[in-house]
């Protein structure tokens, strides 16, 4: 497949996920994390959103709960180049009942190249990095020349 850019601004679009067991490791990292986190526009899965809005007051807008839909909220996002990072702190050793919309929200987010951190050490690298906080340019599949080999 071709390839284009897309440029993520300074203030990022970042989405945040949590597996139940890792919810209180991603309310501790945000805590810590909040004078980072407040420079950029926040979305989340609805639980999760909740928790972090009530415990940190950042401004979070939330989707819905993940098994109810709201992975693949934020998976559509991702596709329509509205969410720039993408912090899931992913429980690996505990299957879900959504697993394939687990799987699908990583793809998604793999596809169309954006950075993920599945766990903490990754998150703490990620905030620290330059991508955080400066503009970037990524690589992304050229979805419109997909489009037109397809309908030659």
């Amino acid at each position: 497949m071709q390839l284009t850019t897309r440029i993520l601004s300074t203030k990022k679009n970042i989405a945040l996920v949590a597996h139940d067991h890792l919810k209180d490791s991603l309310l501790k990292w945000c805590t810590k994390n909040k004078l980072q986190l407040v420079q950029h526009n926040l979305c989340a899965t609805g639980t999760t959103g909740t928790l972090i809005k009530q415990q940190t007051q950042l401004n979070v807008t939330t989707m819905l709960s993940g098994p109810m839909g709201g992975d693949q909220q934020i998976g559509a996002l991702i596709a329509e180049g509205k969410i720039d990072i993408l912090i899931f702190f992913w429980d690996p050793l505990n299957a879900v009942p959504h697993d394939p919309d687990v799987k699908a929200l990583l793809r998604l987010a793999t596809v169309w190249n954006i950075p993920v951190a599945t766990n903490q050490a990754t998150a703490n690298a990620l905030i620290q990095s330059p991508i955080f906080t400066n503009e970037v340019t990524i690589d992304i599949p050229d979805y419109q020349q997909y489009l037109a080999e397809r309908t030659e």
